[in-house]
């Protein structure tokens, strides 16, 4: 048991050994910035560590071999675990975001970083400025070069008839370059974009280090490229084991590369390369991370005395950053392009520009798209006469590792906030002809009024807006009506949005009411017509429905009542006779109870109106009948009212001796009785 438990404390000490001796061997490969050889290692360790060491190493590997998308996920690893870290591995997070397009997480994460408030609002004014910059779409046709292959391909510069370049050896046996795995650089040319074969620089210029960068002067006899620290045919490391890369001068003598020497100011302890000629050919500019540098890398100037050099001056912090400025160009309109990682743009490298003054030099503006991408775009160069010229990348789509791209500038670097235009033609909304001296206003969403124009004859009026903005666009003109339009612009730039509006004339629209208001009276009219139609239709309905219910009750009555009897087209209450003394017309005691039956046949039937009618018989002067017949008609109808029977259903009239139911001319012609016939009261029912 004891020499069980010995063997696992040993094999538990031998992996702890192991694991010890892998970190320190990936580390010394990672200091020499071996970072193609440290990153298989590393791999393996992170399965048992997580520890700060190998996760920062491992993350800064991806990122330096250009593994973006593994890069990203370990440095996010990384924060995550250690959020205290230095700030340059949240940079790097950043930019890793960028290249992946997460933009919006990187600039918020650029927010949270900084601290100071005039800094986030000079950081706003650049996200603000390249926003600008994207807005105003592709300003390059750019195509790969039909040269490249799977391996690195950049820094392509026009000499004469020949394209210059860096690239691989291809040679399976040649040494490889550490740092990415590739082997090393070495100069080539070839005639054309076309090409697909290339001719390398010979011998001496061309070594087993890396030769790159290549700028000739116009004559084309002198040449300045970087190479590493090369002395008597061998590399040249300092302390840290590290060969530094220095900018070598090699002049054409007889059609052979000669002469060629290690400037005075290169430095075994710090590197100097991608050399750029001004167009006087009397400073050289380049990049280098000397003392005196504002971040990793930056740009400096030194002065050409013939054979001789001046002092190394850096540039200063309009183009320098705290970061890394490398790839000097100047154009023949005396522009300087550089890479930058320090200015904003769209994800690690992009190409910059400013003008060269005699005092300095201009802002740096982001070159733009496509020549940008969210990974290292570089070695940029243009012809600015003719607009073409080259840069590197090495973004996806590519043949591998860093591509050559040719490119031609099409549109010009003109920043400007993203505007829209808001046009369109006032018109007369019924002949359709455009109006002149119409009044077109602009007012902001709060309605207040930016500006206004006055048409001419073709009826047209544009104004400018600005991207994501809200308008009121007002149209007004004399005797006319007046119109508005409400516009909410979007993010696309120079889109032009239509506020066209038709206007009407005071004078159509007044013809247009009173139209209206002849229609409406017509209208109207038919309407009232219609209605007192179908009022009259109804009316006779109504009618010819009451004479049917009013017959449906004469029958029933006469049914039901022995008293109540038809006479031609009347229906009576038949009674005993009514006798008034001679000459007068009070009731008498004994017409009461015949009175009274009538009264009870009413109460009986509370809906009956009844008509008492007095008539006398021809004798006598006719007035005078009607004046003793309407008074003893009138005598019976207060008894009624007197017996409670409403006013309204019952009415008296006198008929004196206008009715007559024998007719008696002369006078004597009739019988007493006949007269006793003629003299009568009778109780006509009127309604049930």
């Amino acid at each position: 048991m004891k020499k069980v438990f010995l063997i696992l404390v040993l094999f538990s000490c031998f992996g702890v050994r192991a694991q010890e001796f892998a970190e320190q061997r990936a580390k010394r490969l990672f200091e020499r910035t071996y970072y193609s050889d440290a990153l298989p290692l590393y791999e393996e360790l992170v399965k048992d560590s997580q520890s700060l060491e190998v996760l920062r190493n491992l993350s800064d590997c991806y990122y330096y071999t250009n593994d973006i998308e593994n890069a990203l996920r370990y440095y996010r690893l990384l924060l995550s675990a250690f959020p205290n870290i230095d700030a340059e591995y949240q940079f790097r997070y950043i930019q890793c975001l960028k290249a992946t397009g997460n933009y919006d997480k990187a600039n918020e994460l650029m927010r949270k970083k900084i601290k100071a408030p005039e800094a986030l609002e000079a950081f706003e004014k650049k996200l603000h400025e390249l926003d600008n910059i994207s807005g105003i779409g592709e300003r390059f046709e750019i195509h790969n070069l039909k040269i490249n292959t799977k391996n690195s391909e950049f820094g392509a510069i026009k000499s004469g008839d020949k394209i210059v370049f860096a690239a691989i050896v291809n040679d399976a046996a040649a040494k490889k370059y550490k740092w990415n795995g590739e082997q090393y650089l070495d100069l080539f040319s070839i005639p054309s974009t076309e090409a697909t074969v290339a001719a390398p620089f010979p011998a001496e210029i061309n070594t087993v280090m890396h030769e790159a960068d290549a700028v000739f002067t116009k004559d084309g006899r002198t040449m300045y490229f970087t190479r590493n620290n090369f002395k008597n045919g061998k590399r040249v490391k300092n302390a840290k084991k590290i060969s530094t890369m220095q900018i070598f001068r090699a002049e054409l003598v007889d059609g052979k590369w000669s002469n060629i020497t290690s400037l005075p100011f290169n430095n075994d302890n710090y590197s100097v390369e991608h050399p750029a000629l001004s167009n006087d050919e009397q400073t050289l500019y380049f990049a280098s991370d000397m003392p005196g540098t504002l971040g990793s890398f930056d740009i400096f100037s030194v002065q050409i005395n013939g054979n001789n050099y001046g002092v190394p001056e850096n540039l200063g912090n309009k183009i320098n950053t705290s970061r890394k400025e490398q790839f000097p160009f100047v154009s023949k309109d005396n522009k300087l392009y550089f890479s930058s990682n320090g200015h904003l743009g769209f994800g690690l490298m992009d190409v910059f520009v400013a003008d060269i003054h005699n005092d300095g030099f201009g802002v740096p503006l982001n070159v733009g798209l496509p020549v940008n991408s969210g990974y290292d775009d570089f070695a940029f160069n243009i012809d600015s006469e003719t607009r073409e010229g080259f840069f590197a990348s090495d973004r996806p789509g590519g043949n591998g590792g860093d591509d050559i791209y040719g490119l031609v500038e099409t549109k010009p670097l003109i920043v400007r906030d993203c505007m829209q235009l808001i046009s369109g033609i006032i018109s007369d909304v019924d002949t359709k002809l455009p109006l002149d001296r119409a009044t077109v206003v602009l007012q902001d969403k709060n309605k207040n009024e930016i500006t206004r124009k006055v048409t001419e004859t073709d009826g047209k009026f544009s104004f400018e807006g600005n991207c994501e903005e809200s308008y009121v666009v007002l149209a007004s003109k004399e005797a006319y009506s007046s119109d508005s339009r409400n516009l909410t612009l979007s993010k696309i730039r120079d889109k032009v949005n239509d506020a066209s509006m038709a206007l009407k004339s005071d004078a159509a629209v007044k013809k247009e009411q009173d139209a209206l208001a002849e229609k409406e009276k017509m209208e109207l009219a038919e309407k009232q017509k219609d209605l007192a139609e179908k009022q009259k239709q109804q009316l006779e309905k109504d009618k010819q429905l009451a004479v049917v219910k009013k017959k449906e009750k004469e029958e029933a009555i006469l049914s039901k009542e022995k008293d109540v009897v038809r006479d031609k087209d009347r229906l009576l209450i038949k009674t005993d006779p009514i006798y008034f003394d001679y000459d007068l017309w009070y009731i008498r005691k004994e017409s009461k109870p015949i009175l009274d039956r009538v009264i009870a046949l009413m109460k009986k039937y509370p809906d009956m109106v009844v008509e008492i009618g007095s008539h006398t018989d021809v004798r006598g002067n006719n007035a005078y009948n009607l004046e003793l017949s309407s008074k003893r008609a009138a005598s019976t109808r207060d008894y009624f009212l007197k017996m409670g029977i409403p006013a309204a259903r019952i009415s008296a009239r006198g008929y004196g001796e206008t009715v007559p139911i024998i007719q008696c001319i002369p006078d004597h012609s009739c019988t007493e009785e006949q007269h006793e016939l003629n003299r009568r009261s009778e109780f006509v029912i009127k309604n049930l």
